[in-house]
């Protein structure tokens, strides 16, 4: 049984702690002594210097008492999205907000507490338990860079869990897309708006056209596709001979994924060309997709700690990505598990107080049953 006290009050502490990305030295900090007071091996990579942030992901081991036992990974994120400053947990009637003009910070403080509670257990009670690793990660807003950067040779599990979903306590997601991004800038005929504008080739007309051809939002079941920024124009008298669009595609299949990013460069090519333009288009792969078998021992042993602390288990899969995404690429297969934080990245976000209490009795059930079983 969780020390609940003990987890309200570490993550009422926690999310106090203004952590932007790229800018997560305090927090970081905080919770590298508390791994250490916990008698792991810590240690910091270089992924600030990478990022161009002011602190690297902090990685956490933990030697094993049954050499039978597989070697778990746990990770969850140190950075939030704005405003993560001056944060005041407010709890009433069993829900933990903030005061209102501020996010949470429940993404992803309430993966870290549930975590450093876990690891707290097992030795307060001598659990029995395998090798375990911690992967607290930085900069996972706005593109998991600091997994991203993470030298795959530093991990030492054979999988993992992302504790990182809005999901309740008891979602396993074992499933997600990849994403590539694409950025394309559409080129016209700068000319004066009022006096020759024949002579002009409107950019943004152009866009528009190739705009009004694509297939967007949901592509099936696995598949989405989004334009998020549009920029172009300077003034009303000028026609705008430069549009630049930001824009991404997903998708849980590969074929799927490559289908639809081409679809997208050919309708902004072939338009922008049709009407004496061009258009330059640019693809990068953010991360790739993962999907694990209901019957991966990654997703058997979470169901099992589920149901062993009398939750439900629901396996399913998600359209977005998480550090998951890159912890999977590099060969650890990693689930991510729900952990009851809702309404993030608004002023609106909260968590229930049960189910923060819930993720953290989740992560000990977890290396228990690791411990009990056999690789």
């Amino acid at each position: 049984m969780i020390n609940r006290k003990r987890m309200l009050d570490e993550f009422f502490e926690l999310v106090q702690i203004k952590c932007s990305t790229r800018a997560e030295r305090q927090v970081a900090d905080v919770v590298k002594q508390k791994l250490a007071d916990l008698h792991l091996e810590v240690s910091e990579d270089d992924a600030g210097a990478k990022i161009g942030g002011n602190c690297g992901n902090v990685l956490a081991y933990l030697p094993g008492t049954v050499a039978e036992a597989p070697a778990l990974l746990f990770t969850a994120h140190l950075d939030c999205v704005e405003p993560c400053g001056g944060i005041v947990p407010v709890l009433k009637d069993g829900i933990i907000t903030s005061a209102g003009d501020t996010i949470l910070g429940s993404d992803d403080k309430s993966g870290v507490v549930a975590i450093l509670e876990a690891l707290r257990l097992v030795k307060e009670q001598n659990i029995p338990h395998g090798n375990i690793q911690v992967v607290f990660t930085v900069a996972e807003e706005g593109g998991l860079n600091g997994s991203k950067s993470l030298n795959p040779a530093l991990l030492k599990a054979d999988f993992g869990y992302a504790l990182d979903s809005s999901g309740l306590p008891g979602e396993i997601v074992n499933m997600a897309p990849g994403q590539n991004k694409i950025d394309i800038t559409v080129y016209g005929k700068k000319a004066h708006a009022g006096v020759a504008p024949e002579e002009g080739i409107n950019a943004i007309v152009l866009a528009g056209k190739a705009l009004a051809q694509l297939k967007d939002g949901r592509i099936d079941s696995e598949t989405t596709a989004n334009i998020g920024v549009i920029q172009g124009g300077t003034a009303t008298n000028i026609v705008p001979d430069v549009v630049e669009i930001k824009a991404e595609a997903r998708s849980r299949n590969k074929e799927k994924l490559a289908a639809q990013t081409e679809h997208m460069r050919q309708v902004f090519e072939e338009t922008a060309k049709a009407a004496g333009g061009r258009a330059e288009v640019v693809i990068g792969k953010e991360y790739d997709a993962y999907v694990l078998p209901e019957t991966a021992p990654v997703v058997v042993l979470a169901r099992k700690a589920v149901e062993s602390i009398g939750l439900k288990p629901v396996i399913k899969a998600t359209g977005g990505g998480s550090d998951a995404n890159y912890f999977n690429s590099y060969g650890v297969p990693t689930a991510v598990l729900g952990t009851g934080m809702s309404k993030v990245h608004t002023t609106d976000e909260f968590i229930r107080e049960e189910d923060l209490y819930n993720i953290g009795e989740l992560a000990l059930a977890i290396i228990k049953t690791a411990g009990q079983s056999k690789q």
